[in-house]
Parts: structure tokens; sequence; C-alpha cells
């Protein structure tokens, strides 16, 4: 869950909306649209940790490769043709 505040009101009332991110994130708009968040320290440096970075399959060795092609998909998560 989140508040939903506006950036004219967080000017008015940073304090208030700083300890607030403290618990859950603050969205916050301007001109109707959601422009930023306001997060606190410790969830920021979560989803930081939570990124994964992308890399190429050309970086993969053939290790990697074959570990990729031998890996299965347990039943509860395959696809089936036609759902």
């Amino acid at each position: 869950m989140s508040t939903t505040v506006t950036s004219s009101d967080v000017q008015k009332n940073f304090g208030a909306y700083h300890d607030r991110a403290l618990t859950e994130p603050v969205k916050v708009t301007k001109y109707g649209r959601e422009t930023v968040y306001i997060v606190s320290a410790q969830t920021f440096h979560a989803l930081k940790q939570a990124q994964r970075e992308a890399i190429a399959a050309t970086d993969l060795n053939d290790h990697e490769i074959a570990l990729i092609e031998a890996a299965e998909i347990p039943e509860e998560h395959r696809y089936t043709v036609g759902q």
C-alpha cells in the first residue's frame, strides 16, 4: 500500500511524508501524473540489492549454457499450448 500526494503537498508537509515513507512508499504526483516515490533508505537498498544485471547469451560460457539446457521446469510452472 502507498500514499499518494501532490508535489505541492510534499513541499508543505515534507516532515510528515518523510516519516510516512519510513513505513510505506509515498507516491508523489505533479499535474495529476506520478513523478517520483519517496521510500525509506532500507527499501531503497533492498531494491538495489534485488536488481539483477542482465547479460547477453553470448557472454555465457559453455558450462553455463549446458546448465541452462539441462534445467527442467517444474510441472506446475509449465505452459500448455492453447490455454
